[in-house]
């Protein structure tokens, strides 16, 4: 089944209920439906064929998912990017994918126009009000796309075409374009609509943005089983977003690691209740399992899935089960419905319980390679394999425990040290808000362990008292040669921890403060 099939159905069977709701409006799955149509429509008369690209720089919307869908409909391949990337980095990307449209607000198409001088050969949808100026560029508004009549032309198209681009973080080097076709998509949307158990009356907070690939798969499964969305943008004030979650009262929440950081210590959250909560998912990294146990103290009803996945596997990998969260902590769990296989392996050698391996995956979930890049592409996808880049262990019962990136792992001396380790020895120590561990070349030992602190507001720590923390919890080898206090990490606009840029301030040492 096309992706785009999953709004036409719910529009045909609940085209009254809510689909989203933001801020300043409420939309149903039978109008949004009608405006994905239209707006489809208005693409093919702006030359959109099967297969064009189309970049939409949007923060969560009615308009972006509008947009999103109707460009599948189209048969074009949507490239969704971040509503306020600098002009240079969209253009690295528009360089890299050549859209053929791009859809965003006034104030990015001026900034890509002031950049450059001059208009890309791409046609611009903006999204609010458009200047005589803009209109001279060849710009047209996103009202007027959806004054078109809804098109009834169906071209053919299949599962295996290419469905959208999502480019990674970028965390670890310049991002990539994952290409995922419907088929990978659709999998993986199933996959996570069984073992959540969503519904037609569930309805989720999304502060994650829409571009990212959890952020998709929260628009995706929802919309699946013709779901309520409640789109937030306010993050930076969360008890705006817990008022929000009280009032409307949702039952799920998606969040990363530091969205529950902050809930947890820089919002009233211990302090509200949420009846209706029911389901509490985290990805995007690790999440120290004391901070999972917190959450149980606020909302013990509701059931908490810790996930794992990759941009490159449409999203989800792996889940724990909300019933063992306390009996397989720090676990991201077995491989969910649909992944064909999640094995470790050592030198494709599978690994035994206890030792480490990379994590190595198929499945009709797995991308289809990285845009316009066969050789990087033909690093990770092996024989149908995803070779994910995450080193982990894996128990007995066949549960998988991530330790670190391939590309994180630390040579010091004659060992080889996950970062993981260390962050969460960090956090056992109530004034640290946030951890992040890194290498930096060292003479002697190759390598020597750097450690990034980051303390809740008003509290104050030591490096002394830390070392002696990590003393009681890790081996000598482990303990961090260095501390240095932030007042926050550097994160990429998914709030995932720069640690490249971390290494790059080890190098200048300026910015940095023991």
């Amino acid at each position: 089944m096309l992706i785009d099939r999953l709004l036409t159905l719910s529009a045909e069977r609940r085209p009254d209920a809510v689909a989203l709701v933001t801020a300043s409006s409420r939309i149903t799955y039978g109008e949004l439906h009608d405006k994905a149509s239209r707006f489809s429509a208005a693409l093919k008369e702006l030359g959109v064929r099967r297969g064009d690209r189309v970049a939409i720089a949007l923060e969560n919307s009615e308009e972006y998912m509008a947009a999103h869908f109707g460009v599948l409909l189209s048969g074009g391949v949507s490239v969704p990017v971040y509503q306020s990337l600098p002009s240079a980095s969209f253009n690295r990307i528009a360089a890299d994918c050549a859209p053929a449209v791009v859809i965003s607000r006034p104030q990015f198409f001026r900034g890509l126009t002031k950049a450059s001088g001059e208009k890309d050969k791409a046609r611009h949808i903006i999204a609010g009000p458009v200047s005589d100026l803009e209109k001279a560029w060849g710009a047209v508004s996103f009202a007027d796309c959806l004054s078109c009549s809804p098109s009834t032309d169906k071209e053919t198209r299949t599962q295996d075409d290419l469905a959208t681009i999502i480019y990674t973080s970028g965390t670890t080097g310049d991002p990539k374009g994952v290409m995922l076709s419907h088929r990978n998509l659709r999998a993986n949307t199933t996959s996570i609509v069984s073992y959540l158990g969503l519904t037609s009356e569930d309805s989720v907070m999304v502060v994650l943005p829409f571009y990212y690939s959890y952020g998709n798969s929260v628009m995706l499964s929802h919309v699946m089983q013709g779901a309520t969305l409640v789109a937030d943008n306010r993050f930076m004030y969360p008890n705006k977003v817990l008022e929000a979650i009280a009032a409307e009262k949702v039952t799920g929440f998606a969040g990363v690691p530091s969205t529950f950081a902050i809930l947890c210590h820089r919002s009233s959250f211990k302090n509200m209740s949420f009846p209706a909560l029911r389901y509490m998912t985290q990805a995007g990294g690790a999440m120290p399992h004391e901070m999972a146990f917190e959450l149980l103290k606020v909302v013990p009803h509701a059931k908490i899935y810790i996930m794992y996945g990759q941009t490159e596997a449409s999203a989800r990998l792996s889940y724990l089960p909300p019933e063992d969260i306390y009996k397989k902590s720090g676990s991201v769990g077995t491989a969910i419905a649909g992944v064909t296989r999640a094995e470790l392996t050592d030198d494709n050698r599978p690994v035994k319980p206890g030792e480490t391996g990379e994590i190595v995956a198929s499945g009709e979930n797995i991308m289809m390679g990285y845009w316009g890049k066969p050789a990087e592409t033909e690093t990770v996808l092996r024989d149908g394999k995803l070779h994910t880049g995450d080193m982990a262990t894996i128990d007995e019962d066949g549960y998988i425990y991530i330790m670190s990136r391939k590309t994180d792992i630390i040579k010091s001396g004659a060992h080889r040290i996950a970062p993981r380790e260390i962050e969460e020895a960090l956090l056992k120590d109530p004034n640290v808000f946030e951890a992040a561990v890194v290498g930096r070349p060292d003479s002697i030992l190759g390598e020597s362990i750097c450690a990034f602190v980051v303390l809740k507001d008003s509290q104050t720590s030591s490096a002394d008292g830390l070392l002696r923390v990590c003393r009681e919890n890790l081996p000598q080898y482990k303990i961090p040669k260095e501390i240095f206090f932030m007042k926050s990490l550097p994160k990429t606009e998914n709030m995932k921890i720069k640690k490249a840029d971390l290494k790059k301030i080890l190098q200048t040492s300026v910015e940095v403060k023991k």
